[in-house]
């Protein structure tokens, strides 16, 4: 695959791997780069300016530098700007969590991360959407959407992933409100919900399966309702996904969707890919199948494996 003549870089300044910034300018500009477009940003809801901006400069890779919540908002503007999904992604995975990026493959290693930006293989994946907007790897309420909530910001500045870890124990005897929850115009849940997901991908917060059988490729997303209350049930649940397949607990219920439709009894803040949003009743999501290219590792093992368009 030949390297690609125009690259931007929207990278995360508060977000470190391996030798920094610093060594991962040297690591491009050594590809033989013709120009080299470089945004930094001091917050992820910054990145969808600089992300505009390279799409307008019509560059032929974007590389994002940053966790799953600049990740997001970067292919979310991908997806919905004229050209967008054009550009292939390169995510260099210098968050907390990096949840996409495990998913995909993608290592915390710096070098390997360049690598395979330069030489790996580009796919297409699906994107979920929900409120306008999109998401590559989960949406959550209730329990998920509380403990994402008190761990954003400084909390998972200074913690890492043990901020979700302090999070979630504030919030296992949390609220579970009546949820009603239709899949592809069918009822499907109707019942108290301690937590509502939507999955388009299989691991999520904490490094856990939570969906045993999704893929970002597929056409589908993953929904997944908890039904756990209190410390004891909670573990049980966890500990189930943690050694089978999640569908196998009693207080775990999933199935598979195109078009998910939640209406919750009491507002609940929600979540997209790690980033807490607004508080709501009710909330659509829906596929958005093959919406963005990310580059991922070589399926064959070698770095010669042409681009799909």
């Amino acid at each position: 695959m030949r390297t690609p003549r125009t690259i931007a870089v929207v990278a995360h300044q508060r977000k470190t791997l391996g030798g920094g910034l610093d060594e991962l300018r040297r690591r491009i500009t050594g590809q033989d780069v013709k120009e080299l477009l470089w945004f930094e940003v001091p917050k992820s809801r910054k990145a969808p300016k600089k992300v505009r901006e390279a799409i307008e400069a019509g560059v032929d890779l974007l590389v994002v530098w940053g966790g799953d919540g600049l990740v997001q908002r970067s292919l979310d503007v991908l997806a919905r700007e004229k050209g967008g999904s054009k550009i292939p992604v390169a995510i260099i995975p210098a968050g907390t969590g990096n949840l996409l990026a495990g998913n995909l493959g993608i290592p915390t290693d710096l070098e390997r991360a360049v690598d395979i930006a330069f030489h790996g293989e580009r796919r297409r994946y699906d994107l979920g959407r929900l409120a306008g907007e999109h998401f590559a790897v989960m949406a959550g309420v209730g329990f998920d959407g509380a403990m994402i909530k008190d761990a954003d910001g400084d909390l998972k500045d200074r913690l890492g992933k043990l901020a979700y870890v302090w999070a979630g124990i504030r919030h296992v005897n949390g609220e579970a409100p009546r949820a009603t929850i239709d899949v592809d115009g069918t009822r499907w849940f109707d019942d108290e919900a301690s937590c509502v997901l939507i999955g388009n991908v299989g691991t999520i917060t904490g490094g856990i399966r939570a969906f045993d059988d999704a893929e970002p490729d597929d056409g589908w997303l993953d929904v997944g309702v908890a039904t756990a209350q209190g410390a004891l049930q909670w573990a049980r649940a966890l500990g189930t996904m943690a050694v089978g397949r999640s569908d196998r607990s009693p207080f775990v219920r999933t199935t598979r969707a195109r078009r998910v439709d939640v209406k919750l009894e009491s507002k609940l803040v929600y979540e997209l890919d790690g980033g807490a949003r607004a508080k709501t009743k009710k909330f659509t999501a829906s596929v958005v199948p093959a919406a963005v290219q990310i580059c991922v590792p070589a399926s064959n093992g070698t770095s010669d494996t042409p681009p799909t368009e």
